[in-house]
């Protein structure tokens, strides 16, 4: 009697374990939980963007089962692709997508996994770099200069995700390389080269032509100037003439003896210099205050 009681006592035990290990499940910080009753969705643990609420959870025995969902973001590496540019050259591209699980009751009731889902998005975004890429040339997608374009994408991706009720977001679209296939890289690799070299000869050709401009236009304006500096030079040096001889003609009619004595003094000055021999007669006029040291009575 007693070991049937012990045995049906082990069994209570038992069973009440197995019953409690199917009520309750644990959600991690990075995981987002589904609980489903029946296969159809009734609630979601620990949601993307809420609050993190992540821990013990519970859920009904037998009834309720838990699909777990990542919280993070999450990358999409899609495999390489050969795009036809617009100028007809065949280009090697590889890309990858950044996503986020946004609404997890959309995204398994629309995708049901993430194998899934990531099988959906790979085909609509190959589709799209498809058409993006092949509406702009090779050297804009080869110079990396493309951020417009992987915004462009991203926003179709968007689009696209909201219109077919994926319940994700894409973050971010990128290329990782962009590629010309073996053999054509050297003939475009010399067409780049051969147009940069162009635009550098016409860029050169400009700066020359600039700099003739400045230098014609900084010679007119020396010549202008010192053309003006000639002529002020002229007026001024005319007006100091005119100053000058009124001077004289004041000094003159003041006392015309002085203003000769002195016009004599200065000839001596400038014509009779230390060893200048001069000849002349001894009734010539030029010498004659050397020759009346006493003056005129």
């Amino acid at each position: 009697m007693k070991s049937s009681t012990l045995t049906f006592g082990a069994f209570v035990l038992i069973v009440g374990a197995f019953i409690t290990s199917m009520s309750v499940f644990t959600v991690n910080q990075w995981e987002q939980a589904l609980v489903l009753r029946f296969g159809e969705p009734v609630r979601t643990e620990n949601a993307w963007p809420a609050e993190q609420d992540a821990g013990l959870k519970f859920k009904m025995p037998f009834m309720d089962n838990v699909v777990v969902f990542d919280r993070r973001n999450l990358e999409l590496d899609m495999e390489p692709e050969e795009i036809l540019a617009s100028d007809q050259e065949r280009l090697l591209v590889d890309a990858f997508v950044r996503y986020r699980v946004t609404d997890v009751r959309q995204f398994y009731e629309t995708l049901r996994d993430r194998e899934r889902g990531e099988g959906q998005m790979k085909r609509i975004m190959d589709s799209t770099l498809r058409d993006v890429l092949g509406r702009v040339d090779s050297n804009e997608i080869i110079s990396g200069q493309r951020a417009g374009l992987m915004d462009e994408i991203e926003a179709i991706g968007n689009r696209k995700a909201k219109e077919d009720n994926w319940g994700l977001e894409i973050i971010d679209v990128r290329i990782r390389t962009a590629d010309l296939p073996q053999q054509n890289a050297e003939r475009v690799f010399n067409r780049m080269r051969t147009d940069r070299q162009r635009e550098s000869a016409e860029k050169k050709a400009q700066g020359v032509k600039k700099a003739i401009t400045i230098k014609a236009q900084t010679d007119k304006t020396v010549v202008v100037t010192l053309a003006n500096a000639r002529e002020q030079s002229e007026i001024i040096k005319g007006d100091g003439d005119g100053q000058r001889n009124k001077i004289y003609a004041d000094a003159y009619n003041l006392d015309a003896d002085f203003y000769e004595f002195y016009g004599t003094m200065e000839s001596y000055r400038l014509g009779l210099r230390e060893g200048t021999n001069i000849v002349t007669s001894p009734d010539n006029d030029f010498l004659s205050y050397l020759s009346n040291q006493h003056g005129s009575d």
